[in-house]
């Protein structure tokens, strides 16, 4: 409706621009035509009014009113009618505003189009857009002093019909109408579809962020129309399908976390009400569920410390202390920690240090990172096994492999093994005391140097886990 009221307002102003535009064009042909006859007529009888010859006047006024197609009417500077060439209004007194111009304000000729009634009377229209040219007879008025020494002893008046030009206008004026009729009907067909077209789409955006807003994040629209709207729908889908996981990996992590808690908190609230119910217990048995509940209260320890980490690391809260650091004396003092439990458990080592991989990194968070993907390895790997260790550069980036001859990786699970509480064997991790975030928080150390970390497993010949990293110098 909106668009409607605009077009319909500026097709008004256009129409009567246009209309008007026009008619002063035909006015001012007309004025010029009988301007410059009055004028000259005016000149002509200027002598035979100054000395009264109204039989002359008639004769010369019937004469040029055929050539001019109008009435020619002589008034004397009182505005009276001397002669008239229809003989109707001798000796009255006409009080036209084009006659008043000359006789009052002093003008040399003027020219009006004026609406006559039944009475010969003007009618006052205030616009003649809005009155109809077969209800209305129009008439134009040329008017032009009659000069004698410098004197106005008298105006000549042509009263002549126009109308046909008016009839002009009037046709004009119905083409324009009928024009922003069929224009609006356009306009209006054109709107309803266009908004149908527009508003579709739009609406069916509306509805799935309502239903986002309601919780329902697997809200998806259908991609249609063109351009924007279609990107906006593709946008909208991918934005809806990351809320979705973000959603789903947030539940899946709370379920994890509370799961992770309450296993260790269970087993010591077991052990604890058994000392308490049993006050006589031996020494022995006493000494061995203490020992339990602390190897408990370290493992809650180690989760917690974890999930905090992790949680910094969400929140960008994690700053890298970066120093100049070599990545290969690193691996080596990682090597001199894990002695004591490649040993206990009869494994092999090999490492091939090709260089020393300088890099400006934060050394304490690369230890972190070297020590679980090693300890992962003698951990996970059978007794008597290899764990090989190889260090090189490629190009502007150390990389560092750390391969194991282990049990290996099914397929299904590589693409969630950096998952967080992610486990392949669930019993045998938690056994060897591991939380189920080591790689989580490895990866995130990873990419928070910039580097890249992935992983390569083959059941029953082992896994490989490659880490690269750039090589920036402070």
């Amino acid at each position: 409706m909106g668009f409607l009221l605009i077009v319909g307002v500026s097709f008004s102003i256009m129409a009567n621009s246009l209309t008007s535009m026009v008619g002063d064009y035909l006015f001012e042909q007309r004025i010029r035509t009988d301007g410059a006859s009055v004028e000259s007529l005016a000149v002509r009888i200027a002598p035979l009014l100054a000395r009264s010859d109204t039989d002359a006047l008639y004769d010369q006024l019937t004469s040029a009113g055929g050539e001019l197609g109008g009435r020619l009417l002589v008034l004397d500077k009182d505005g009276k009618v001397q002669v008239d060439t229809y003989m109707a209004l001798n000796g009255t007194r006409i009080t036209y505003p084009e006659v008043a111009s000359v006789l009052v304000r002093g003008d040399m000729a003027d020219y009006g189009v004026h609406a006559l009634g039944s009475d010969g009377e003007i009618r006052k229209i205030s616009n003649f857009l809005f009155s109809r040219a077969q209800d209305t007879t129009w008439v134009g008025y040329c008017t032009a002093g009659i000069i004698s020494q410098s004197d106005v002893i008298g105006v000549l008046l042509l009263a002549s019909p126009v109308q046909t030009m008016m009839s002009n206008l009037y046709e004009l004026r119905d083409q324009m109408l009928l024009i922003f009729v069929v224009v609006a009907v356009f306009a209006v067909l054109f709107c309803l579809i266009f908004s149908q077209i527009i508003t579709k789409p739009v609406t069916a955006l509306t509805k799935g962020i309502q239903s986002m807003a309601r919780g329902d994040f697997s809200t998806r629209v259908k991609v249609q129309g063109s351009g924007e709207i279609r990107r906006l729908a593709r946008t909208f889908n991918s934005m809806s399908e990351k809320i979705e996981n973000l959603d789903q990996a947030r539940n899946q992590f709370v379920s994890n976390a509370s799961h992770e808690l309450k296993t260790p908190l269970a087993t010591m609230k077991i052990l604890i009400e058994s000392l308490i119910y049993q006050p006589e217990m031996e020494s022995g048995l006493r000494t061995e569920f203490l020992t339990d509940i602390n190897r408990e209260i370290d493992r809650l320890s180690s989760i917690v410390s974890d999930l905090l980490t992790l949680v910094r690391m969400d929140v960008k809260d994690v700053k890298l202390s970066r120093e100049n650091m070599s990545l290969a004396g690193l691996v080596k003092d990682t090597e001199h920690l894990l002695t004591p439990m490649k040993e206990k458990r009869g494994q092999t080592l090999v490492l091939s240090l090709q260089d020393d991989c300088d890099m400006y990194a934060d050394r304490t968070k690369l230890q972190q990172v070297v020590y679980n993907l090693m300890e992962n390895a003698f951990k996970y790997t059978q007794e008597g096994g290899t764990v090989w260790v190889t260090l090189q550069k490629s190009g502007r980036s150390a990389v560092l492999k750390v391969q194991d001859n282990g049990p290996g990786i099914a397929a299904e699970h590589l693409p969630h093994i950096f998952d967080r509480f992610y486990r392949v064997d669930k019993a045998r991790s938690r056994e060897a005391g591991g939380t189920g975030l080591g790689l989580a928080i490895v990866h995130q150390l990873v990419m928070l140097h910039g580097g890249e970390i992935r992983v390569e497993s083959e059941v029953g010949v082992g896994t490989t886990f490659t880490v690269e990293l750039p090589l920036h110098q402070g």
